[in-house]
């Protein structure tokens, strides 16, 4: 039943963003807010044991990037906001912020695998847009920080191919405070 409902999300997010896009001048400015409400109006109508954990942040980034594919809005532009308004839109209606943020991000990079994109670029995209996404909603975008970076370094080793490299260089080059967040998992 929670896989059925979780294509149901990616289904309903991904109609969701088409439709509120096509024909919008200023996309990315959009997207934030349009995640967000589709997430809030997902998440409302689901039960309280499916939006415990990482699934349904993921799944929001999931349908919201099929959205953007749909219409030729440019991945590595509107990661960023895809991710801000996922988890605004989960921590808003009590998705835990490390449930949220580490299913957005890794749904990014997952989904940028998946469509040749630039997961270095990819990472540093998503970890601001979840610090973002939980400086909006009040939250403790230090944690944030962090939970980010691990969740971007976590889904790059499952990825391979070099894109733990790529992704530590990409976030230390792009991201405050990552190199010594990263230098504090290398010791733990």
């Amino acid at each position: 039943m929670a896989i059925k409902f979780l294509n149901q999300i990616v289904k309903g997010v991904k109609g969701g963003i088409t439709g509120t896009l096509k024909g919008t001048a200023d996309v990315t400015s959009t997207i934030v807010n349009s995640v967000k409400d589709v997430a809030v109006t997902t998440i409302k109508g689901a039960s309280e044991l499916v939006v415990k954990g990482i699934q349904v942040p993921a799944s929001i980034v999931k349908g919201a990037i099929d959205g953007i594919s749909d219409i030729g809005v440019s991945f590595i532009k509107a990661i960023k906001g895809i991710v801000n308004g996922a988890i605004q839109g989960a921590m808003s209606e009590g998705v835990e912020q490390d449930e949220a943020v580490t299913g957005a991000v890794q749904q990014a990079m997952f989904s940028a695998k998946e469509l040749g994109e630039n997961v270095g670029k990819v990472a540093v995209e998503s970890v601001q847009g979840a610090i973002n996404g939980v400086k909006q909603v009040g939250g403790d975008t230090v944690g944030a920080t962090k939970t980010a970076i691990i969740a971007a370094l976590d889904a790059a080793k499952e990825i391979g191919g070099g894109a733990t490299d790529a992704v530590k260089n990409s976030l230390t080059d792009g991201v405050d405070g990552a190199k010594k967040i990263i230098g504090e998992i290398k010791k733990s």
